[in-house]
């Protein structure tokens, strides 16, 4: 997992050679203004989606406890403040389900080990072995999840 402020992006082009596809995207565009819905940026390699909507209680942020096998997400908080909870995934014994590959998410009961917040123009990198429980907080999250496939 990677936390930083958008300003920062570029420190992390190395990490993945999509990644430079991905933060052009994010400068191109006006995030502020940027409607919401699905966007695909390189065909299956690379989606964006846009939501703006309410925070998740605490207890509803937890009962979507998720990881995915092939994307990475990059969640950019656009305007609110998101609370997120973090786990390694080795350290998940409680799967609730078989993994579901066409929606690409695996959900687990087990409790997150830490949470942190994102607000305006700060990111998080969530990597296949990293399980997370977004969007926990009050009043409106605007956030842009962009999915990129994943590769060893």
């Amino acid at each position: 997992m990677i936390i930083d402020a958008l300003s920062n992006a570029g420190k992390y082009l190395c990490v993945h050679p999509l990644f430079e596809r991905v933060f052009e995207y994010i400068k191109s565009v006006n995030i502020n203004s940027i409607e919401e819905g699905n966007y695909e940026l390189q065909g299956d390699e690379i989606k964006a989606i846009v939501s703006n909507q309410p925070g998740r209680s605490l207890e509803e942020g937890i009962s979507r406890f998720e990881c995915h096998d092939k994307y990475i997400d990059i969640q950019l908080c656009i305007s609110g403040q998101e609370r997120i909870g973090w786990k390694p995934r080795r350290k998940c014994t409680q799967q609730k389900a078989a993994y579901d590959e066409s929606k690409d998410v695996i959900f687990f009961n087990d409790a997150p080990d830490m949470y942190f917040e994102l607000t305006n123009d700060q990111f998080v990198i969530f990597f296949p072995h990293d399980v997370h429980a977004p969007m926990i907080g009050e009043g409106k999250i605007k956030k842009m999840i962009i999915k990129v496939k994943y590769t060893v």
